[in-house]
């Protein structure tokens, strides 16, 4: 680890001494529209002869790679706006531009036509994050956040049992629960949401999501170690006046989706978002007398605020669900008896989870550009109680969360300063089975990071401490650094600590669907990681349309991790922390294409080296493909009309655990490999004014892992097992839904 530091120290220093040829223009651009200004989202700004661009973020902001070849003429064009022009020379390589293009709402309308794509690495973060926009959550059904990620290669959703329906996101081959989940850079999805949270928030909320590749920013906490998904939910005075989408799948699921946006005044807005969902089919294709997908209901709800004044904004809001899930037997129902005798009692699972949490968020504004201070309060309360046949489980998680940050720069807006302080309290407990878990945590913690901006490299350097009232203090460095090669290659390296405090029970409770005994860890550790990698990005022309190509690798080890070993034994599950035993490789390369017009191509493949000691070797982690290859394909025709998608995904062979020898009951066979499978889905969707029709279908070829309950005629046996789940359980599923959506009127000066 010494060797590999003093490696990023020697290539950080090294590259600070060829920072010197091409530059980046940073600014922003605004829109005046009766007397008001307000930046331009998505805003196309175009350097006229190096016929390079790109698009403006959500605050205005944009950030210009220039050539070599200067002066050059830029265009900037936003949508009911005129057209701006500004002269850029080698003297503005190192400078920042404001721009206010004016509304042309009085005169005759024509229209500037501009295509951003919807999923893209981000130019102007010094960290590599691949955003994705709602148009690309629309490519497929979407209806809650574990579908989300289906168009996309670098994070993997994976089922996690055959008989609860639960879903557990994976990125760089590691659980989900070592990548930090934020809404809106507040923590999302953690302690008893990690099993069972993906299906708590709607997709037609989601404005877009970021996800960044190794450790985070330190403001954003100590907990990103493999990655970090930042999700941003639609913001009142952008959103729809008027948003439904109703939609309807072939195995009895049925969803209601209703979003809504009001502008208050000048400086208040307020949206409402809710969600119902409902599946009512009892689907057994497999024919083993389990249900293929549990029934049950699920009912979201979130109102959110926003006050923009002149010295300080403001956003506050609440968000509350309940997911009701009943599975196992076909034919059991809420209330049934569980016990294992007589014979005709019924294998059910039950899933009850309760949440609600409110949010405030205040920014206040320096007197010079970039300084500012914000600080987000959150608290949280989730219940969540079920069973697996005559195994119970139960959770109550209390949370409150506080995070100061304070912003600023010294000298010039080369160099930028974020210090600030945040604090965790936690009281959760857990029970499943026998085992029972309280803890209450409370976590102080204070960080600082410093940017370093000059025209091809920007490097951020941050720490943080926290102290741990259990465990104690822990120091996290991180380190981030973009390196412009060439005007069109983007060079990315990071490095960096993390850490969390393990939930065994509720982050395994899937594990809980077999008769294995479980054995509890002697003592309950931190887990410990650090992160290596870096990604290279190259842009390219191709049929006069624009591409990229992607590489990335990342290297994470971990000082400490509590591993779940299903290795040692068929018997039990034993949980036991490994020191300096564990880690994760993982290689990314990814190529994106417009051969014509409007059509959108996207190539990757990923290979996941996942290993830790099992059963006391070193051995690949079970149920993760070591491969794995995408294709996304999209067309919009030319009156963007009809919109195409279809995604084809081949996962490798993944390795099982141990399992006994059907020939020979006394002998374990170790190291079995699952099929090699596809996976294809496909969506139509038709424009007409304010309605989205759409029509697609999920696992086309139809593909099903075969006996994925092992003796499922006898539940409450010794041999049942639900929970080797490498592959789909479900059949073709096609589904059909519309959209109908109505935009707010903006609000007259009087």
């Amino acid at each position: 680890m010494q060797i590999l530091s003093k490696s990023l120290v020697f290539i950080f220093l090294l590259i600070i001494n060829f920072s010197s040829a091409y530059g980046q223009l940073r600014g922003l651009i605004q829109g005046e529209d009766e007397n008001e200004k307000k930046p331009i989202y998505n805003a196309q700004i175009r350097l006229k002869n190096a016929k390079i661009g790109t698009f403006s973020n959500e605050d205005g902001t944009f950030e210009l790679s220039l050539p070599k070849i200067l002066p050059d003429t830029i265009i900037f064009a936003a949508n009911g706006y005129y057209n701006d022009t500004v002269i850029v020379s080698k003297t503005d390589r190192f400078s920042a531009i404001s721009v206010t293009l004016y509304s042309i709402r009085a005169l005759p309308e024509f229209i500037i036509s501009s295509r951003r794509k919807s999923s893209s690495i981000s130019k102007m973060k010094t960290l590599h994050v691949e955003e994705l926009t709602s148009a690309e959550l629309r490519k497929a059904a979407c209806c809650n956040l574990s579908e989300s990620f289906e168009t996309n290669a670098s994070v993997d959703v994976n089922i996690t049992d055959a008989v609860s329906g639960a879903k557990k996101i994976r990125m760089m081959g590691l659980d989900g629960v070592y990548t930090q989940v934020q809404m809106e850079n507040i923590p999302y999805l953690g302690g008893l949401e990690s099993s069972f949270g993906l299906h708590s928030i709607s997709g037609t909320w989601i404005e877009s999501i970021q996800i960044t590749k190794g450790t985070g920013n330190v403001v954003n906490g100590y907990e990103s170690m493999a990655g970090l998904v930042n999700l941003e939910i639609k913001k009142p005075a952008e959103m729809e006046k008027v948003y439904l989408n109703v939609f309807q799948n072939i195995f009895g699921r049925s969803e209601l989706n209703a979003n809504a946006g009001y502008k208050l005044s000048k400086k208040w807005n307020t949206g409402w978002l809710a969600h119902a969902s409902s599946v009512y089919g009892q689907i057994d294709h497999n024919h083993d007398n389990f249900r293929d997908l549990p029934t049950g209901d699920n009912i979201a709800f979130m109102n959110r605020w926003a006050f923009q004044g002149d010295k300080m904004e403001a956003q506050f809001g609440f968000n509350a669900y309940q997911d009701r899930k009943v599975g196992g037997q076909m034919g059991f129902v809420r209330g049934m008896q569980q016990e294992p005798n007589p014979q005709d009692f019924k294998y059910g699972v039950l899933l009850n989870s309760k949440h609600v949490d409110a949010f405030l968020k205040t920014g206040f504004f320096g007197k010079r550009p970039n300084q500012s201070l914000g600080i987000v309060y959150n608290v949280k309360y989730q219940e969540i109680v079920g069973s697996f046949g005559i195994r119970d489980f139960s959770g109550i998680e209390k949370r409150g969360y506080v995070n100061a940050i304070y912003d600023d720069y010294f000298g010039t807006l080369d160099h930028k300063i974020k210090a600030g302080a945040s604090l965790v309290l936690l009281d959760i407990s857990q029970t499943a089975d026998s085992l029972y878990q309280q803890r209450t945590e409370i976590v102080p913690g204070a960080f600082a990071e410093y940017t370093y901006t000059s025209s091809r490299l920007t490097g951020v350097l941050g720490a943080r401490y926290d102290h741990h009232s259990l465990y104690g203090g822990q120091f996290s460095p991180r380190f981030h650094a973009k390196y412009i090669i060439h005007e069109k290659t983007d060079l990315r390296l990071t490095a960096g600590k993390g850490w969390r405090v393990p939930n065994y029970m509720i982050d395994n409770i899937s594990l809980l669907a077999n008769s294995k005994q479980w054995i509890a860890p002697a003592e309950i550790k931190p887990e410990i990681s650090w992160n290596f990698g870096g990604s290279i990005v190259q842009e390219f022309k191709l049929f006069n349309e624009k591409g990229s190509i992607t590489f990335d690798l990342y290297h994470t080890t971990f000082e400490n991790q509590l591993i779940v070993d299903r290795d040692v034994t068929v018997d039990a599950i034993i949980f036991s922390n490994l020191k300096n035993a564990s880690y994760s490789n993982s290689f990314q390369l990814e190529l994106s294409i417009s051969p014509i017009k409007n059509f959108d191509i996207r190539l990757a493949y990923k290979f996941l080296d996942v290993k830790a000691k099992y059963g006391g070797e070193m051995r690949q982690q079970v149920m993760i493909p070591r491969h794995r290859g995408f294709v996304n394909l999209a067309y919009i025709s030319r009156n963007k009309r009809w919109e195409y998608d279809l995604t084809c995904s081949v996962f490798g062979a993944s390795r099982l655990p141990v399992q006994e020898d059907a020939s020979n009951p006394n002998q374990q066979v170790n190291d079995q490999l699952s099929e090699v499978y596809p996976m294809v889905n496909a969506q139509i969707t038709h424009v007409y004014k304010v309605w989205n029709f759409y029509l697609g279908g999920e696992n086309l070829t139809n593909f099903k892992q075969k006996h994925p309950i092992i003796d499922a005629q006898n539940p409450f046996g010794s041999k049942f097992d639900a929970t080797n789940i490498w592959g789909p359980i479900m059949g073709i599923n096609l589904y059909a839904g519309v959209r109908y959506s109505i935009k707010q009127k903006k609000q007259s000066k009087n």
